[in-house]
């Protein structure tokens, strides 16, 4: 089995220089723009609890995003493969983001909350058990330095 690599670039270009550049902490925007050729910006800041704009997405949220993203694409994935059928997926992810008094942080802990909807009430307990093997093919999970638990809950249509 061969090797492969993708390779992802973007371009992040920060937007809040209000005239005098970073000379005071609380002098300047925290607002950038996360640039992908061909799709629409990201209009990104910091989490309002750090100077942020709230009405921006954050680091933080991009984060547990993605994490749920990849979840979910790894599910629908592993669900084809195992003759599972899903006709609704729903998660709400949550994440713990513990400082430091040196200024610095990190993530201890994100809990995806994965709600399944299967076409067969008979797979119910089988699609439950994917979630392990998602987790165990998730790239992003797969790349993080902290616990990615899983809570899910299957149901039939």
């Amino acid at each position: 089995m061969g090797i492969s690599e993708h390779r992802y670039a973007l371009a992040v270009q920060w937007t809040g220089n209000l005239g005098a550049g970073t000379s005071s902490y609380r002098g300047y925007s925290r607002d950038h723009d996360v640039v992908i050729p061909g799709l629409p910006v990201l209009k990104g800041s910091a989490d309002s609890t750090f100077h942020g704009d709230k009405d921006r997405y954050n680091p933080e949220q991009l984060l547990l995003a993605a994490l749920a993203q990849c979840h979910m694409l790894s599910y629908l994935h592993v669900a084809v493969k195992h003759g599972v059928v899903v006709t609704d997926y729903r998660d709400e992810a949550s994440g713990l983001l513990r400082l430091n008094r040196d200024g610095s942080g990190q993530f201890e802990k994100v809990t995806l909350r994965p709600r399944v909807t299967v076409a067969d009430a008979g797979q119910a307990e089988l699609a439950g058990r994917l979630h392990h093997e998602a987790n165990r093919v998730c790239f992003i999970a797969r790349s993080v330095n902290f616990p990615v638990d899983h809570e899910p809950v299957t149901v039939a249509a």
